[in-house]
């Protein structure tokens, strides 16, 4: 028989707080400690999923996506096609940065129904729209 367990994807930063803030006001999260680990908050949204950020005082942000850089893991948040521009908007309006990968537009009405953005401590994430609701 297998252990039950819980999955949780950690972004380490140099401010955990206003990260975790950023994400619980994105995915319409709550914040909280993680038991014993001071260090750790973890973003706890309401379809289950569970985010940690931990600090991480000496954190460098990542540089992708550069040509000698491969994308690096990142979080991949789903919405609706009809949500996906009112998404975006809620994620620059929070602090999120656009970035292009490699062959990536940036102008508007050239947008794919995947947009890619670093948030305030640099991580990526990718706003997909999918066909099916999110929650």
């Amino acid at each position: 028989m297998t252990v039950p367990k819980k999955s949780v994807l950690v972004l380490d930063c140099a401010d955990p707080e206003p990260l975790a803030r950023f994400y619980a006001t994105l995915l319409g999260a709550e914040v909280g400690p993680a038991g014993d680990d001071a260090g750790l908050l973890l973003v706890a949204g309401h379809s289950g999923t569970v985010l940690g950020v931990r600090l991480d005082p000496d954190r460098v942000p990542p540089s992708w996506p550069l040509p000698e850089d491969p994308q690096r893991p990142h979080l991949q948040i789903l919405v609706t096609p009809e949500t996906l521009d009112e998404a975006e908007r809620e994620a620059v309006a929070l602090g999120a940065r656009p970035v292009a990968a490699e062959g990536g537009d940036l102008r508007p009405g050239s947008r794919t129904t995947q947009r890619r953005y670093a948030d305030p401590a640099g991580h990526t994430f990718v706003l997909t729209a999918v066909g099916v609701p999110a929650r």
